[in-house]
């Protein structure tokens, strides 16, 4: 599983003109699943990701987590982040999870989540999505469950 997470003032989603995830203070997740991935992989990247400490404290300091200010996330799956390059300049995506497999642990993420963080918000799966943000800092953090050592017990 792979996240780019960024910490953001606003952020949103749109799918087909529409707005269908909007937020605020908080961070907007890139969400790529590999075929490996189980809800087990999934609750282990949120937790990681939900306890960052990126966001300054009264004294400037990156300090404070996701919880700590009450941020939301905005929450969009991207299978783009399994692209492989290495070959040619067209990039292949057989690294990324099968549809129905990452569209399960998609929305499994999306309510893991929501029993820590109040606001979560998200795109549509397999929707042709637009997204705005304006990112904070900037400050941009990726996270790999294959670069953590985060292994699904199968």
């Amino acid at each position: 599983m792979r996240m780019v997470i960024q910490r953001v003032t606003q952020a949103s989603v749109r799918v087909d003109g529409e707005i269908v995830g909007e937020i605020g203070r908080g961070f907007l997740v890139l969400l790529g699943i590999a075929p490996e991935d189980t809800e087990e992989t999934v609750r282990k990247m949120a937790d990681k990701m939900m306890r960052l400490r990126i966001f300054s404290d009264e004294n400037d300091k990156i300090n404070l987590s996701l919880k700590d200010v009450g941020g939301a996330l905005l929450i969009v799956s991207q299978f783009t982040l399994y692209a492989d390059c290495r070959k040619g300049n067209r990039p292949n995506f057989i690294q990324a999870a099968p549809p129905a497999q990452a569209e399960q642990l998609y929305e499994y993420c999306k309510a893991y989540c929501k029993q820590t963080v109040e606001n979560v918000q998200s795109g549509v799966f397999g929707a042709e999505m637009q997204v705005s943000l304006c990112n904070d800092g900037p400050f941009t953090v990726t996270l790999d469950s294959e670069l953590l050592g985060i292994r699904s017990q199968k």
